[in-house]
């Protein structure tokens, strides 16, 4: 079983990728952390997260979907460096600003509104190259691989800035997270796949983008678990963006708080990546979302009350397991029931809904907080978040059959 799950890094372009997106996933954590920290000290206004998370992810209105059409058309490999070597180049400014002092939320904002359009730009790229670097038989076990180094780099990267911000600052970790995305450049140079036919038509960018829109929403299993993480992400994400004030201003823990938060978040994904596929064998995948969801609900609403550090980042294991067996289960459901000639342009539509109403509710929570602070507006969420679950369960049955369904066309499995 271990030799079957590491078995895709037999292939040197998968195990180059896999090490490059593992290095800027640890990078882009590190930044993460150290934003949000440099907000909060400079700010001491929880406003500024959400503001910060709408220009992160707002870009992907345009960037997603964008990235599918090219992603079908362009080299995926090329694309991933264009857009890496643009996010490197606005990390250096970021860096360049924190370290000289003239870094200001403002300009932070401006920033991250052009790392967030090429991240949601390449995601495509990435996600569709997968299948490109490994026999057909390792697509899953690929997958997993690259879950569980993005999770791990959740983990590696605030503890990293902890130990930049205890003895350095900002800027540092902004730069480490600069030269991370010129690793990515240097690395793809080497990554190979076979090469794919031409297009054969001029591209039409907007009907391209309209098709791709209308195919996913007549097919059940792409419409529901799209509907689905918006309001997942609307609802109980809005956490994410909230951990630094939860440590700085509610807990009292500075730095060192917010570092223990995320990093407590990426132990609970990397448990949940580890350990929910096999139950989801032995059970359904639709069971181990269901019971993630709750558990969301459930644990979201344990954090909201953590009464010190340790019983935060308890609840936040649980969480980050929990969140990552939901985003889990309602991509798969995506990607299993969308058409293979659509894929990229399906799976784009769901990082879109994330990546809407994500930022929504992270503006509208942090706004309360600011007000009411980030316990009591937290737990409202948890609240919420269990009332939607029962009222789907009890009105619309049908919503978990048609996700948990097996598709009537053959698909290339990219999730499980």
């Amino acid at each position: 079983m271990a030799n079957a799950s590491f078995a895709p890094l037999r292939h040197r372009s998968f195990a180059l990728s896999l090490i490059s997106s593992f290095v800027s996933s640890t990078g882009t954590w590190m930044q993460t952390v150290a934003l949000g920290v440099y907000l909060t000290e400079r700010t001491h206004n929880a406003l500024w997260l959400g503001l910060l998370t709408v220009c992160a992810w707002t870009p992907a209105l345009i960037g997603s979907p964008l990235g599918g059409v090219i992603a079908d058309r362009w080299s995926r490999q090329r694309w991933i460096q264009a857009n890496n070597l643009v996010m490197a180049l606005s990390a250096s400014v970021l860096a360049t600003a924190a370290l000289t002092h003239r870094l200001s939320p403002q300009l932070a904002c401006y920033l991250a509104v052009i790392e967030g359009f090429c991240g949601s730009a390449s995601w495509a790229a990435w996600q569709s190259l997968l299948p490109d670097l490994v026999s057909r038989d390792e697509v899953l076990a690929a997958v997993s691989l690259s879950s569980a180094q993005f999770n791990l780099g959740r983990i590696i990267g605030p503890m990293l800035a902890g130990v930049a911000l205890a003895f350095g600052s900002p800027g540092v970790c902004f730069a480490l997270n600069a030269a991370s995305f010129i690793f990515v450049v240097v690395i793809f140079s080497f990554v190979r796949t076979a090469q794919r036919p031409a297009p054969t038509t001029s591209i039409h960018l907007w009907s391209e983008i309209k098709y791709g829109a209308k195919r996913a929403w007549s097919v059940k299993g792409c419409r529901y678990p799209i509907i689905g993480v918006g309001t997942v992400a609307l609802i109980a994400s809005p956490f994410i963006a909230l951990v630094p004030a939860m440590a700085i201003v509610t807990l009292h823990t500075g730095r060192v708080g917010t570092s223990w938060l995320v990093t407590g978040q990426g132990v609970g994904a990397v448990l949940g990546a580890v350990t929910l596929p096999a139950f989801a064998r032995r059970t359904s995948r639709l069971r181990v979302l269901r019971y993630s969801l709750t558990a969301v609900s459930v644990s979201l609403a344990l954090y909201a009350v953590a009464p010190n550090l340790a019983w935060a980042v308890a609840a936040l294991v649980l969480l980050g397991g929990a969140y990552v067996g939901t985003l889990t289960g309602l991509n798969t459901a995506v990607q299993l029931h969308a058409p293979t000639s659509e894929r990229s342009r399906i799976l784009s539509l769901y990082t879109l809904s994330l990546s809407i109403f994500y930022p929504l509710g992270a503006l509208v929570q942090s706004a309360f907080a600011k007000t009411w602070g980030v316990r009591p507006v937290t737990m409202v969420a948890a609240l919420l978040l269990g009332v939607v679950l029962v009222m789907v369960s009890l009105g619309a049955p049908s919503y978990w059959r048609e996700m948990g369904a097996t598709p009537p066309h053959p698909v290339v499995l990219l999730a499980d």
